[in-house]
């Protein structure tokens, strides 16, 4: 199951499933951009694979419900849940953007990805197994003044799929995030649409020279999405990795490593880390 699957991020990653091997159920908000994208990717099924969609908004407790039914009836088995869902909210200072968008965004990307997860977990911790995938970004580990709401909501993501982790502990379900890379898509064109004076001087600079080079690969991120999907990543849980900077195809190797360490993770920076020893008495 892939939420946010209508455009972008989204349907490369069903394309990626696709092409590994799997039956995908797409899921957005906009029923004729979904069934646009749903035929898009049924081109590279074969003739035994399933490539369905179901139109739902996954902040909305009822559609999500509503959408869960849908995907029993239609896969008895359901081993993996991709939360890519998401937008950037309003963009401006914190004192003069439209409070009802800031709590939109948060709506959307945290609630719906806890709606999400809350509604497939039974089902996972029937069958002892599952795999939950949760996309976070640049908002989760630097500040990004004048885009307040997508920075917290995607820093409360990989808070709560770190929890998550831990909490399940020993049903064999795996959650991760990822943080895809700056991408060349609908969001950041209306990033650049808002302009320097709404995001900032800086930080606009520095999108517009991504988009100019064409923004991060989506395949890259859809290639990390298939991998915390597949079995080769069972056991690798409760992290944050980066599709582009992080050696992610090596963890099978490291995971008796990685299991005990903070790698990957969010955590609090002492002055210790950086060689001071203000702490001591």
């Amino acid at each position: 199951m892939i939420t946010g699957a209508s455009e972008g991020l989204g349907v490369a990653i069903a394309r990626a499933y696709v092409e590994a091997g799997a039956d995908v159920l797409m899921c957005a908000r906009d029923p004729q951009r979904l069934e646009a994208a749903r035929l898009e990717v049924l081109e590279l099924a074969q003739p035994d694979q399933r490539v369905l969609a179901n139109p739902a908004d996954v902040s909305d407790p009822a559609d999500v419900d509503r959408l869960m039914a849908q995907a029993f009836q239609q896969f008895p088995q359901v081993h993996v849940l991709v939360n890519n869902a998401g937008v950037y909210g309003p963009l401006g200072p914190i004192e003069s953007v439209d409070w009802s968008l800031w709590l939109r965004a948060v709506e959307i990307n945290l609630y719906g990805s806890v709606l999400m997860a809350r509604a497939v977990i039974p089902h996972f911790k029937r069958n002892r197994y599952g795999k939950i995938v949760q996309l976070s970004g640049g908002g989760a580990t630097n500040p990004l003044p004048r885009m307040t709401a997508y920075a917290a909501s995607k820093a409360a993501v990989v808070r709560f799929a770190e929890s998550l982790a831990v909490e399940l502990e020993g049903f064999g379900i795996d959650v991760n995030a990822i943080a895809p890379g700056p991408l060349k898509t609908r969001m950041m064109d209306e990033l650049l649409a808002a302009g320097p004076e709404t995001v900032g001087p800086v930080f606009y600079e520095k999108m517009e020279r991504i988009a100019v080079a064409g923004g991060t690969p989506l395949e890259l991120g859809a290639q990390l999405a298939v991998f915390l999907a597949a079995a080769e990543s069972d056991g690798i849980t409760g992290r944050l990795l980066s599709a582009v900077w992080d050696s992610w195809s090596s963890l099978p190797d490291r995971r008796a490593a990685l299991q005990p360490t903070d790698v990957y993770t969010l955590r609090r920076i002492v002055p210790a880390d950086r060689g001071f020893d203000w702490d001591k008495s």
